[in-house]
């Protein structure tokens, strides 16, 4: 899914991000269809901001159990700040995660007034020397979506956001975050949905030209973090929804 695949009619072509919290989980999103995997390490990777950074080990584990591109959360501790010896702790992350074959990075960080953090995220990115990387779900946190996207666009090797549209899932953000596609020129070929997303969402928001989700317990049998790792066939069965969905799209958007 990096760089962003385009389709002939310029949209990001359909793909699918599956959250990877040990080997097995790799390969079973490989097995079902994935195109990318989200290394991260935490008991609740479904709320945003405590999202952690694995040990450089953990990841090695993942990366080498599949051929799909990794992506891996920069995150030292809970919230969307950092500052002085812990952000020099992820400037040396990077280094470490990229000597065991990592794609690209997630991390997101916002000033105290809930604002996109330009000059924190800014370094960060110069220290990744073009490598790319996905704003995570602090953008849902921010406090006014149009601007938080149009300081993002600035900022180099951004190709993925992940967002549902508001800081409680999609079902409460989907109506947003289809305005935002559709009213905000370059957002949906970035925007990735993730947070909630469900089966029924897909349709509506390959229309407006977002064809990305981001799964982690959707693809895993009882949403289950920790008794369950994820399963080929659910993701296979979004694969195919997703898939549909995007030619769906593109023809009736031939058709307008």
């Amino acid at each position: 899914m990096s760089p962003v695949p385009r389709s002939n009619d310029g949209r990001a072509a359909p793909g699918i991000e599956v959250v990877a919290l040990h080997p097995t989980d790799a390969e079973r999103a490989q097995e079902g269809g994935a195109d990318r995997l989200h290394v991260l390490g935490l008991t609740e990777p479904v709320v945003g901001g405590e999202a952690r950074s694995l040990e450089p080990a953990a990841v090695s584990a993942i990366v080498r159990a599949t051929d799909l591109p990794v992506r891996v959360t920069l995150r030292l501790s809970p919230g969307f700040s950092t500052q002085g010896g812990e952000f020099t702790r992820l400037v040396g992350l990077v280094s470490d995660y990229l000597s065991l074959g990592v794609e690209g990075f997630v991390f997101g960080f916002l000033t105290s007034d809930l604002e996109v953090d330009v000059d924190t995220c800014g370094e960060l990115v110069d220290s990744l020397a073009g490598i790319p990387w996905t704003f995570d779900r602090a953008f849902d946190h921010a406090l006014e979506a149009r601007r938080a996207w149009r300081a993002l666009a600035s900022l180099d090797g951004l190709d993925s956001i992940h967002t549902a549209g508001s800081v409680r899932d999609m079902d409460a953000g989907f109506d947003d975050l289809m305005t935002l596609a559709s009213a905000e020129v370059g957002f949906a070929s970035v925007a990735v949905a993730a947070g909630g997303v469900r089966p029924e969402h897909v349709p509506w928001l390959a229309r407006v030209g977002l064809t990305r989700v981001h799964l982690g317990a959707s693809v895993r049998p009882g949403g289950s973090w920790t008794k369950s790792h994820v399963d080929a066939g659910f993701v296979r069965s979004w694969r195919l929804l997703l898939d549909d969905a995007t030619q769906a799209g593109h023809a009736s958007g031939s058709a307008g």
